[in-house]
C-alpha cells in the first residue's frame, strides 16, 4: 500500500506540473500577447516581449514531455481495476503527444515573423502581421484537434477513478464529464461557425479543468485510500 500511495504522489506531483505549464502556455501567454481582432497589436506585444512568447513555447514543451509519464504512472496506480481500461487510459493520452510537439511548429513560424530576419525585410507590416496571426490560428486549429485526445483518455482515466475504491467515485465522475466537455467543445467549434458566441464552451471548458486539477490535488496531498472492504 504504501508503494501505491508514493506512485500517488508522484503521480500528483507530475500532474501538477502540467497543470502549471499547461495553464502558463495555454492562458496565461496568450491573454497577455494576443488579442485575435488586431492583428497589429498582437504583432506589438510579441515583438515587444519575446521572452515572454518563448518562454510560453517552453513551457509547452515541458508540458508535453512531462504529460509522457503521466499516464503510465496512473497505469501503474490503476491497471489493477482493470487492466484493458488502463492501457486504453495510456494509448489515447499518448497519442496526443505527438500532436501537440508537431503543432507548436507554428509557434515557431509565428517567432520567426516577429524576429525581424534578414529574409524577411522586403515583406510589408502588413503581411508580416497577417501571417503572424494565420501562425497562430494555425496552432489553435491544432490545439482543438489535440483536445480529441486531451478529452477521450479522461473517459477511461474517470472509470478506473470510479471503480477502483481507493479514489473518490466523484473524482471518476468529473473527469468522464470532463472528456464529455473536450468533445462537445470540439464537436461545436468545428461544425458551428459562431459556436464560440454561443457561451457554452466556457462552461464545457469547466468541466476537464476542475476534474484534472482536483485530481491532481487529491493524488498528492492525499494520496490514495483505504478500500471499504479493508484490503
Amino acid at each position: 500500500m504504501n508503494t501505491n500511495k508514493n506512485t500517488a504522489r508522484v503521480a500528483g506531483l507530475i500532474y501538477l506540473i502540467v497543470v502549471i505549464t499547461g495553464m502558463f502556455s495555454l492562458a496565461y501567454v496568450p491573454k497577455k500577447l494576443i488579442d485575435w481582432n488586431n492583428s497589429t497589436v498582437t504583432f506589438n506585444n510579441i515583438d515587444a516581449s519575446p521572452s515572454l512568447f518563448r518562454l510560453g513555447i517552453y513551457s509547452s514543451v515541458l508540458c508535453y514531455v512531462t504529460f509522457t509519464f503521466l499516464p503510465l504512472f496512473l497505469y501503474k496506480l490503476l491497471r489493477t481495476v482493470n487492466e484493458f481500461q488502463a492501457r486504453a487510459m495510456v494509448i489515447l493520452a499518448l497519442l496526443s503527444v505527438p500532436l501537440s510537439f508537431n503543432n507548436l511548429q507554428h509557434k515557431y513560424a509565428a517567432l520567426t515573423l516577429t524576429g525581424k530576419v534578414p529574409f524577411l525585410q522586403n515583406i510589408s507590416a502588413e503581411d508580416l502581421q497577417s501571417k503572424l496571426m494565420f501562425s497562430l490560428h494555425q496552432y489553435n486549429d491544432g490545439i482543438l484537434l489535440t483536445t480529441v485526445f486531451w478529452g477521450l483518455w479522461l473517459f477511461p482515466f474517470g472509470l478506473l477513478v470510479y471503480r477502483s475504491g481507493f479514489m473518490p467515485k466523484f473524482l471518476g465522475v468529473l473527469l468522464m464529464l470532463g472528456c464529455i466537455g473536450y468533445l462537445i467543445n470540439f464537436t461545436g467549434n468545428t461544425l458551428l461557425e459562431n459556436y464560440y458566441q454561443i457561451g457554452i464552451g466556457k462552461y464545457m471548458g469547466m468541466l476537464p479543468a476542475f476534474a484534472e486539477i482536483g485530481t491532481c490535488f487529491w493524488l498528492l496531498f492525499f494520496g490514495l485510500q483505504k478500500k471499504r472492504n479493508g484490503k
